[in-house]
């Protein structure tokens, strides 16, 4: 499994925002804008808070385990492997998502003297903040659930080469 690199989910971020933001001026000139939801940030953050919750138990259950605790419990390596693949996922949507209403915010900063307008930019600007937060949980677990490197590998893949 790849590690997440914050390039890609930038580059993410930024195509997604730059298209958004013209969809935004052509819907605009055509009708009406639809509106930010007040739910987007809501549910970005409740993600990072599962994502977050998710490695702290992780690494707690591992640091127990290598202490060798009397009665810890081991973290199955499916477990970890599904965690991971659950915070990837939810970086890379994140990522997807934030550009879209960060597009919508910056459109929506030539309208901050229309109240509603405001509120929308505000809620735009919340989202990419949670958006930002489920990338940081998402890199932080991902950073838990990694794997030691095993020295010896090393060794005998460079003697390979």
């Amino acid at each position: 499994m790849k590690q997440l690199r914050l390039g890609p989910l930038a580059g993410l971020f930024a195509g997604a925002g730059v298209l958004s933001w013209g969809g935004s001026r052509l819907w605009d000139a055509l009708g009406t804008l639809p509106s930010v939801p007040l739910a987007a940030p809501v549910v970005l953050a409740v993600i990072a808070v599962v994502l977050l919750a998710t490695a702290l138990s992780i690494r707690s259950r591992l640091r127990a385990q290598r202490e060798r605790r009397p009665g810890a419990k081991g973290i199955e390596p499916l477990m970890a492997a599904r965690a991971v693949v659950f915070g990837q996922a939810s970086a890379l949507v994140a990522a997807l998502v934030a550009g879209m209403y960060g597009g919508t915010g910056v459109f929506l900063l030539s309208y901050l003297d229309v109240p509603p307008r405001r509120d929308q930019a505000i809620y735009a600007g919340c989202a990419v903040l949670a958006g930002a937060a489920v990338v940081a949980a998402a890199m932080f677990l991902e950073r838990v659930c990694k794997l030691p490197e095993d020295k010896n590998d090393r060794g005998n893949a460079a003697t390979a080469a």
